[in-house]
């Protein structure tokens, strides 16, 4: 019982430490992101003049901006970090191959977060503006502007990371390909919602929003197959050693 509660104590002891090392890097990232702030804002808007109704908007914009750049550049740290804790329960072939996935992880949530931005920030900006017609005079306020922007492009970042997600919680074993295809239909329909919800109310957006989700989901079915696959043949190699 005390060697078990031992073990109990190492692990969140290990779990304490690796939480304290994100919770570093994110504070890193963020003093690097407010230092840079201003270039930041600036590539955003170009020659756009933005509306700011107190001095609490301008506090605002590097407090987000900076927690922007911060979640971007702690994704790997964090993948590090939980693939160190997870790293005494893996055989050799599972870390080298679990290991590989925390670039990708960097890499999709930066190519959804330029989906986001380059491909449905402006369709949907251009649909609201004219909508409103000669009814508005359209200046918008900073905060208002920047909130649309991280509406149109955090979500696309989280999903585009859905495939590495799924290769690498099929490589710890925790999903399979059969269980993904089995609910292939209620996550058609939530991707579905999502691609509605943040989108003009009309029949191309949501189209092409909804496309490359679905898109998504049935690549990280097959790359499941794929893992899955491996690792069942990896364990069956080992076993018949073992006999």
């Amino acid at each position: 019982m005390e060697d078990k509660e031992l073990h109990l104590v190492d692990h969140l002891e290990e779990l304490r430490k690796r939480i304290i090392i994100s919770a570093l890097a994110f504070v890193v990232f963020f003093i690097v992101g407010f230092i840079y702030v201003e270039k930041i804002y600036k590539w955003f808007v170009g020659d756009m003049k933005l509306l700011v109704l107190g001095p609490g908007d301008i506090i605002w914009i590097y407090f987000m901006l900076a927690t922007v750049v911060a979640v971007a550049g702690t994704i790997p740290v964090l993948a590090l970090q939980i693939w160190l804790f997870v790293k005494p329960a893996l055989r050799p072939i599972e870390r080298k191959v679990t290991l590989s996935y925390i670039p990708a992880l960097f890499f999709l949530f930066l190519i959804g977060l330029s989906f986001g931005y380059f491909v449905i920030f402006p369709m949907v900006l251009k649909f609201l503006v004219n909508i409103g017609g000669n009814m508005f005079v359209t200046n918008f306020t900073v905060d208002r502007y920047f909130s649309f922007i991280m509406n149109m492009t955090i979500p696309f970042g989280v999903l585009f990371e859905l495939p590495v997600l799924v290769m690498f919680l099929t490589s710890l074993g925790i999903i399979n390909p059969f269980v993904l295809a089995k609910i292939r239909k209620y996550a058609y329909f939530v991707l579905i919602i999502i691609a509605v919800v943040i989108t003009p109310p009309d029949f191309m957006s949501d189209f092409i929003v909804t496309l490359p989700l679905l898109l998504l989901y049935e690549i990280s079915i097959n790359l499941s197959k794929i893992i899955y696959r491996k690792k069942i043949k990896k364990q069956s190699e080992e076993e018949q050693i073992e006999a």
